[in-house]
């Protein structure tokens, strides 16, 4: 249809290219409540295409959306979603340059423009949580290595591109393919290290929803989050989620690129922190979750009136089925909102019919329609991967 290859050239051309200007410096705090070591994290320095955000780190950016922003709503506005960056991104790229080669066990290695991307197959639109595998490590006890992020490293967005299985169509996949591998445009900051490479199996590459995108809440994907093409894995942690998009291998056998075979992994079977040698599988789909986003952990809530409390949830891989506000020794449903799709956020509700006490630990839990439900206790381990124990707070009657 003539309207939407106008739009898609359009969103995918942007305009001729991006760039990343420099960070302005300004000068504010926030306190994340990380129960493990120092808690204050800058909301500064301003980077160019963001509004207020937590910074982890400027170089490469790590920024984290502060929580008071999933109170407004399911999609996160581009200037508010997390940014997370293994190593080095380019600080502009130059669309009419860029090429995707897609190569390994093909039948024609090829080397595509982003006209070419495009014009693969029909365009697709998916609303998806970008999460990323240590969101919430911050929280863990005791403590882990790693970025130590609050809530906030996840982001429900429109994402719009081609399927992934048909730019892998347009150099035919040989028999006996098992795993297709990406790379971006990052770069190592020192002699040596790994490139940032991720694979992914071929049965989950050829799945409708999963895109080379180029679009995100209906504009050219900002450059910090991957511009010009990344790739979009629903249900998936986001460090599949390869983005600046550059090259598409197909493999026949395992990926033992460190990124798939070193990191990003985590305990096979339950572990305590005191155990040193244990079996590690990859770090692949997300599990349920579910955040109180009205009200604060310490807020003042009114005694003897009703209490409406709301937030948002996720089923992770799967659709979301229920939510429910939990408390010592009871529970009550809670209303779900509009569905936007298996793989994105969706609002919740209930009021407590009267606040007569302390509302002591309470918390939501959800769960999906494989029957996946949040824990009571954190499955601990020693990157804080895939967190999904029950958020608690306490609120004060007065």
């Amino acid at each position: 249809m003539a309207g939407s290859t106008l739009t898609r050239r359009a969103l995918i051309a942007g305009a001729g290219g991006a760039a990343l200007a420099a960070p302005v410096l300004a000068q504010s705090l926030v306190d994340l409540g990380l129960p493990g070591g120092p808690s204050l994290r800058p909301l500064d320095p301003a980077f160019p295409g963001k509004g207020e955000m937590i910074v982890q780190r400027i170089r490469p950016p790590l920024l984290e959306t502060p929580m008071d922003v999933f109170r407004e709503g399911v999609i996160a506005p581009n200037d508010r979603m997390f940014v997370r960056w293994n190593w080095d991104m380019p600080t502009a790229v130059k669309a009419a340059n860029h090429r995707v080669a897609v190569g390994g066990a093909v039948n024609t290695p090829v080397s595509l423009t982003l006209d070419e991307v495009a014009a693969a197959g029909e365009t697709v639109e998916v609303v998806a949580i970008n999460q990323c595998a240590g969101n919430g490590r911050g929280l863990s006890e005791p403590r882990v290595t790693g970025t130590q992020w609050g809530n906030g490293a996840m982001g429900c967005a429109k994402w719009t591109g081609v399927r992934l299985r048909d730019v892998l169509a347009k150099a035919g996949v040989t028999e006996g393919a098992k795993r297709v591998r990406f790379a971006g445009l990052d770069v190592p900051l020192t002699d040596g290290a790994p490139q940032f490479i991720k694979s992914i199996p071929m049965d989950i590459a050829l799945r409708d929803d999963v895109l080379v995108a180029w679009a995100m809440n209906g504009e050219p994907l900002p450059l910090l989050h991957g511009f010009p093409l990344r790739i979009v894995v629903p249900g998936w942690f986001s460090t599949y989620w390869v983005k600046m998009l550059s090259t598409i291998e197909v493999l026949t056998g395992e990926d033992d690129s460190y990124y798939v075979a070193k990191s990003y992994r985590m305990p096979a079977a339950p572990i305590t922190p005191e155990d040193k040698d244990f079996a590690t599988v990859p770090i692949t789909e997300m599990p349920p979750r579910a955040f109180i986003t009205s009200h604060a952990d310490g807020a003042v809530v009114a005694q003897g009136q009703a209490l409406t409390l709301e937030g948002i949830a996720m089923g992770g891989a799967a659709a979301l089925a229920r939510v429910d506000l939990v408390g010592d020794g009871w529970e009550l449903p809670c209303t779900l909102g509009p569905d936007e799709g298996p793989y994105a956020f969706r609002r919740w509700q209930v009021t407590v019919p009267q606040v007569t006490a302390n509302l002591a630990q309470i918390g939501v839990r959800a769960a999906n329609i494989t029957g996946a439900v949040q824990p009571e206790t954190l499955a601990w381990n020693p990157s804080g991967y895939a967190r999904n124990v029950i958020e608690r707070i306490t609120l004060r009657p007065q």
